[in-house]
C-alpha cells in the first residue's frame, strides 16, 4: 500500500526531497521483500499538480514492478490526466475511478472520493449507487475497501476538516456487510495510522 507520492512536473524536489526518488527507493523495498505481493494498491495524491509529466514518470516507475498496481486518485489529482497514461484505469458509468477487484483474498472495492477542486472528499449518490450494486452482488465475499480520504476524524484538526464528507452516508451503504468486511485502506493524511472504524480495520500509510 503506496500513497501521498506527489511527483512533481519535473521530477525535482518538494519540501527538500524528491518524491520520485522516494518512489523508487519504496519501488526497491517492494522489490527486495515483497516482490511475490499480488498487487500494489495506491490511494491517491500520486501526482502534485495532476500534470502530465508527473503521471509520465509515475507510469515508468510502476512498469518495475513484477505485480499490477491499482491507483486510486487523491484531491491533488486530476483523472483526465491520469486517464491519458493509464487508459486501462476502469471507470464506472458515471466517470469516477473506481472499480471492484476478484482477489484470492475476497473483493477489493476500490472507491473514488475526489470532490473536483476540493480538499475534502466526497461520496456522491451516482458513487453510492455504483457501491450499493457491488455489495449487492458480492455474495458471501470477503470485502476490501480502499480510497483516498478516511470516513472518520483522526484527532487531527487540520486534516479532519478534509476528510469524508458523505461518511454516514457510506456507512449505511456498508453496515449490512460489516462482518465481511476485513480492512479498509486509505491515505490523504501523510501519517502511519491504524484503528477500527465501526469495528473494520483501518490503516493509513505514510507518503
Amino acid at each position: 500500500h503506496l500513497s501521498e507520492l506527489h511527483l512533481t512536473a519535473d521530477g525535482g524536489e518538494l519540501f527538500g526531497s524528491s518524491p520520485l526518488a522516494r518512489l523508487h527507493l519504496a519501488i526497491d523495498s517492494i522489490l527486495a521483500a515483497h516482490a511475490d505481493a499480488d498487487l500494489c494498491l495506491l490511494t491517491g495524491d500520486l501526482a502534485d499538480a495532476g500534470g502530465d509529466e508527473a503521471y509520465a514518470a509515475l507510469a515508468a516507475a510502476l512498469d518495475r514492478l513484477p505485480m499490477p498496481a491499482h491507483l486510486l486518485p487523491g484531491n491533488h489529482d486530476s483523472r483526465e490526466a491520469l486517464r491519458r497514461h493509464f487508459p486501462q484505469l476502469p471507470a464506472d458509468q458515471s466517470g469516477f475511478l473506481q472499480t471492484a477487484l476478484a482477489t484470492p483474498a475476497g473483493r477489493f472495492l476500490l472507491l473514488d472520493t475526489v470532490e473536483t477542486g476540493a480538499p475534502w472528499g466526497s461520496y456522491c449518490a451516482a458513487r453510492q449507487d455504483w457501491l450499493a450494486e457491488q455489495l449487492a452482488t458480492s455474495g458471501d465475499e470477503a470485502l476490501w475497501l480502499a480510497m483516498h480520504h478516511p470516513p472518520l476524524a483522526l484527532g487531527i484538526p487540520s486534516m479532519d476538516q478534509f476528510a469524508l464528507r458523505d461518511a454516514a452516508a457510506l456507512w449505511s451503504l456498508i453496515a449490512p456487510h460489516q462482518a465481511r468486511i476485513r480492512h479498509l485502506f486509505f491515505g490523504h493524511v501523510h501519517r502511519p495510522i491504524g484503528g477500527s472504524w465501526h469495528d473494520i480495520p483501518f490503516s493509513c500509510t505514510s507518503s
